[in-house]
């Protein structure tokens, strides 16, 4: 079977299709709404994943969008839809999780489709229907301070049940371990009591693979990227992308706490600057201007270092930039989508993007319209090929901002 996938953001997407090339699948992501005159020269492709932009879009808008992206996959010949979106099932309570699983049901005809949000390589689990990070419930890990959605509650079944037009259902632990025909039978019992988003335990990859086993002929699975991993692994040769010769910069625009630590790791190693928001909203050429100039001329002093180029190092940097109100994170990736275009055109091939939004943000200004996906660094993270509007090659890593090692700006780079 071929595999496709709609994802809610970038990094999202990438964080899939990396799990996806690390079971031998070949996979390439196609960013934004496929064109079906351009986007259907899949065939050196095991695996497909749509990349869009909805989780902070309105619901109708996201559902719209979802939708057209599962049609395209359907008329691939794709066999089975899986519906991405954040392992921390980051969404407002009016939010877009609910609303894109039931788009996808009506367009399938599904009877049902699994809730699986746990990807244990990076410390999400589900037990009994509640999900944590690491060892704490997530409304007590430090998603519950979210900049763009705090999360304040645990429980996968009351997080989705205000969003869908369905009722939800949990399949425990228990069941799970007795492996995939007890999976079965569960989900079929959860149908037959009306509930047509069933939300299953999994704290193992394991688990996980007893799940996809369960799950293998519905036509729609929704979850993180963790699902993947329960795939069977096929013996192929994996691709790997060679680094592209030029100049190397990180742009981090992500507020989260393992981005602030990657930031702070960087920072005595790295030449770097920080954007200052409030000067770019008063002027933003001249700060952009201001930041291309630091990126120049540390790559004049060395012109193979990366440089970086991060919004939020510490949380004192994330009270300020919260402090200016208004909509100030759409003006942070308006600033690295200007910024990133910019250092395409004086010499940066390689670039490591942190945060889903701003991941989203740079490669749309670049035009960059599909990637190829090469090397796993880490759960979620992988290195990334594509093509700009402008013709130029370039390396990429997009990066959610809670995925990634400690070291990744300093020591994830390709040789």
């Amino acid at each position: 079977m071929r595999r496709g996938a709609v994802a809610d953001d970038f990094t999202g997407a990438t964080d899939l299709a990396g799990n996806w090339a690390a079971r031998g699948l070949r996979t390439s992501v196609l960013l934004g709404l496929p064109d079906q005159a351009t986007d259907t020269k899949l065939v050196d492709d095991d695996a497909v994943v749509v990349a869009l932009k909805t989780r902070s879009a309105a619901s109708d808008l996201a559902r719209d969008h979802s939708v057209r992206a599962g049609q395209f996959l359907l008329d691939q010949g794709i066999e089975q839809i899986y519906d991405k979106y954040c392992s921390t099932f980051d969404s407002t309570p009016e939010g877009n999780i609910g609303p894109v699983a039931d788009g996808l049901l009506e367009l399938t005809g599904a009877a049902r489709a699994v809730v699986v949000p746990s990807f244990p390589d990076n410390g999400r689990t589900v037990y009994q229907g509640h999900l944590f990070v690491g060892s704490q419930l997530l409304h007590e890990s430090p998603m519950k301070d979210h900049p763009l959605n705090p999360m304040w509650e645990s429980s996968v079944q009351r997080l989705l049940e205000p969003q869908s037009e369905h009722s939800v259902g949990l399949v425990r632990l228990q069941i799970v371990h007795e492996g995939p025909e007890a999976v079965r039978r569960a989900l079929s019992e959860q149908e037959a009591d009306g509930n047509r988003l069933i939300v299953v335990d999994a704290v193992t990859n394991d688990d996980l693979a007893v799940i996809a086993t369960a799950t293998q002929d519905d036509p729609v699975v929704t979850g993180g990227s963790g699902l993947a991993l329960g795939l069977p692994a096929r013996p192929s040769e994996p691709r790997l992308l060679a680094r592209i010769s030029g100049r190397r910069v990180v742009l981090s625009g992500s507020a989260s706490r393992a981005t602030q630590q990657q930031v702070a790791r960087a920072l005595p190693s790295l030449p770097h600057a920080r954007l200052d928001v409030a000067a770019y909203i008063d002027d933003p050429g001249s700060e952009v201007t201001r930041l291309v100039e630091i990126v120049r001329a540390a790559w004049r002093e060395d012109a193979d270092r990366p440089a970086l180029i991060y919004s939020v190092g510490s949380p004192n940097d994330l009270a300020a930039a919260r402090a200016l109100g208004g909509d100030v994170s759409q003006r942070i990736e308006t600033a690295f989508a200007a910024l990133a275009t910019a250092l395409s055109d004086v010499g940066a091939t390689e670039f490591i993007v942190a945060g889903g939004e701003t991941s989203g943000a740079v490669l749309e200004a670049l035009g960059v319209r599909r990637l190829e996906v090469g090397q796993q660094l880490s759960p979620g993270v992988s290195w990334l090929a594509g093509t700009t509007s402008k013709g130029r090659r370039h390396n990429f890593v997009l990066k959610s901002g809670n995925f990634g090692t400690e070291d990744l700006f300093v020591a994830g780079w390709l040789t």
